[in-house]
């Protein structure tokens, strides 16, 4: 199982260059951004670009409904596309349809991977028919090996193989950035889609994640996910988002 490293895409860019650099160097498969608002996950992402050589390059992800596909070629075309995987999804209404048009528009134009995020049944399945990869969000082990069944039944429909299975989990060490994952885990939940989600799943949001009290625990409470998906990707969660805190997680969480 290949292990992947996420950022906030709006953290200072010292942290992001850093924190990409030392994921490579201890031999993480990946680094993601997120594209959260009006911060620009492309822009972000090519800071660590800049930075490595080997790792795949995630942006997790771009939401469809805000940001059309000919604006997401113009960014990435500034990346290298070998290395990118490009990350899109859609919340409801229309979310089905706006994906699979999209994906197609995207694939047509850039020779790079497409990710899609899946939550629901549906767009597992349509992931499957789609994708490349498909990358899930604040799921229990459980789940997520639920989920993935459902992604490879739409690759089987389409008589293709299934994307690669990839999933954010979030981890922190320590009190403090324990309660900042737990603020964040209560914005999600307030997004009907997510809420809805873990009303399914029956936990509390902190309970799809890693909330360790010392870096030593990190390690034992990511084995759990072993085997589970094709690449786990570690969303650091930290208390002052500090260059030392970020480097401090990235090692815990070292493959």
């Amino acid at each position: 199982m290949g292990r992947g490293f996420a950022l906030f895409a709006a953290t200072a860019p010292d942290i992001i260059r850093a924190t990409a650099r030392e994921a490579e160097a201890l031999g993480f498969t990946s680094f993601w951004v997120n594209h959260p608002g009006a911060t620009d996950g492309l822009a972000a992402l090519g800071l660590a670009a800049a930075e490595t050589r080997r790792l795949d390059l995630g942006v997790g992800v771009i939401p469809l409904h805000t940001r059309g596909p000919a604006s997401i070629v113009e960014g990435a075309r500034a990346l290298p596309l070998d290395r990118l995987l490009l990350g899109v999804g859609s919340p409801n209404p229309g979310a089905l349809k706006r994906v699979r048009a999209d994906v197609a528009e995207l694939r047509a134009a850039l020779r790079t991977r497409i990710v899609v995020a899946a939550l629901g049944p549906q767009m597992c399945r349509l992931a499957g028919e789609v994708a490349d990869g498909v990358l899930f969000n604040w799921l229990t082990p459980e789940y997520a090996r639920r989920s993935a069944e459902l992604v490879r039944e739409g690759a089987a429909a389409a008589k293709r193989p299934p994307p690669k299975m990839m999933g954010y989990l979030r981890v922190s060490i320590g009190a403090a950035a324990a309660a900042k994952l737990r603020e964040e885990g209560a914005r999600y939940a307030a997004i009907p889609a997510y809420g809805a989600n873990f009303q399914r799943m029956g936990v509390d949001p902190v309970d799809t994640a890693i909330a360790a009290a010392t870096a030593a625990a990190v390690a034992p409470a990511l084995a759990q996910w072993q085997g589970v998906l094709d690449e786990l990707v570690v969303r650091a969660i930290t208390a002052t988002d500090t260059v030392e805190e970020n480097l401090a997680l990235v090692r815990a969480a070292k493959p």
